[in-house]
């Protein structure tokens, strides 16, 4: 390229044009030395490229400004769970707000890429939002393996109450020195266990292969009950049970039901040991390139679906765990308050193993959430 020259942008197969600086101007059309006088159609031919070009640059421009902001929303669970209907009522309320101005794509179970790829993907700028599980941070901080501590919440209700509190909110900036901004939580709710064989009691445990998610807070869980952790895609669990590659997985109701891990699983125990939980997590890149107004706009209707998300994990987790009992595929198993116990005990020794990385006050503080004001 001639230095000074301005380049026209190029998109896909449209020519490049160059626009000359006015320098290269003068010395078309103005240069009246008599060695050097060009024709006067010459000049006039200058004059035309240089308009020329500034029309197609300024049209050019004109369509980039028109074009709508594209946000491609990455998940790898069903539509029909908590995370699905979140992000269709998300796409459905941005749309409600800003038109054609902003487009959503949501791309449900894998389509686009994996929990264990679309942070990578995002910060390369492939995909603009995702809500992965909270154990997939694990590459970018160590604070958010806080919420995998078993039992450290009683319910979602004292959930709720720390993600609300100061320190929750704080959590959501954990990644920001790794170009990553989380706008939310999502519930997907308690975790259950699901096994070929009864779990009453954690020897009950003893020697299975449970698929996990890559974490160690989990891999340290199922070791405190002497079973074997294997981390494996979300996508390749129902197959690893179905072929019996393993022997069971922890989850929640909906994504036991929506999975049909049921089907392929003789026995769930409602241990109510963990939480699965998201965070609707976007590049602080894209984040801060938004127009004051629009940024404005899409995280309020982030703020409204996240609200409707979560109430919806809340209904699920009843309706869900009802349809797996009446299919008969299953049994369910409810602890007696003895045996719980004993899971507890077993279990809960993992906290310290963490203390260092996430912060003994940290935790103290997360598990006095399970005293209601």
């Amino acid at each position: 390229m001639r230095p000074g020259a301005a380049p026209l942008p190029d998109s896909q197969n449209n020519p490049v044009f160059f626009i000359p600086d006015s320098s290269e101007v003068r010395s078309m059309i103005q240069d009246n030395s008599p060695s050097t006088r060009r024709p006067r159609g010459i000049a006039r031919s200058a004059l035309a490229l240089v308009f020329g070009a500034s029309v197609a640059f300024a049209a050019m421009a004109a369509t980039a400004a028109d074009d709508p902001i594209v946000i491609k929303f990455a998940h790898v669970v069903a539509e029909n769970t908590p995370k699905g209907k979140m992000a269709n009522k998300f796409k459905a309320l941005v749309e409600e707000k800003l038109g054609d101005q902003v487009v959503v794509e949501v791309y449900p179970n894998s389509q686009l890429f994996g929990d264990d790829k679309v942070l990578e993907a995002m910060l390369l700028g492939d995909v603009q939002m995702a809500a992965p599980a909270l154990s997939k941070f694990s590459r970018y901080t160590d604070v958010l393996a806080l919420y995998d501590l078993p039992f450290l919440f009683q319910d979602l209700d004292a959930v709720d109450r720390f993600q609300q509190s100061e320190d929750g909110q704080a959590m959501l900036s954990a990644m920001s020195d790794k170009g990553l901004l989380g706008l939310g939580y999502l519930h997907n709710g308690m975790k259950q266990l699901s096994a070929s064989t009864p779990l009453r009691v954690p020897e009950d445990a003893s020697g299975l292969k449970f698929r996990i998610m890559a974490s160690e807070v989990l891999e340290m869980q199922f070791k405190a009950v002497d079973a074997a952790p294997i981390k494996k895609p979300f996508s390749e669990v129902f197959t690893l049970l179905q072929t019996k590659a393993i022997d069971g997985q922890e989850n929640t109701w909906s994504n036991i039901y929506s999975k049909k891990f049921y089907e392929v699983q003789p026995y769930i125990t409602e241990s109510n040991h963990g939480l699965l939980d998201y965070m609707v997590v976007t590049s602080d890149e894209f984040w801060s390139g938004l127009p004051d107004d629009v940024r404005e706009q899409v995280k309020a209707a982030l703020d409204e679906a996240l609200v409707y998300g979560n109430q919806i994990a809340r209904d699920k987790a009843v309706e869900d765990k009802q349809k797996i009992a009446e299919s008969g595929r299953s049994e369910i198993i409810e602890l007696t308050p003895e045996e719980r116990a004993q899971w507890v005990e077993v279990m809960k020794p993992v906290w310290g193993q963490f203390e260092e990385e996430i912060g003994a006050e940290l935790i103290e503080e997360a598990y006095s959430a399970n005293q209601a004001d």
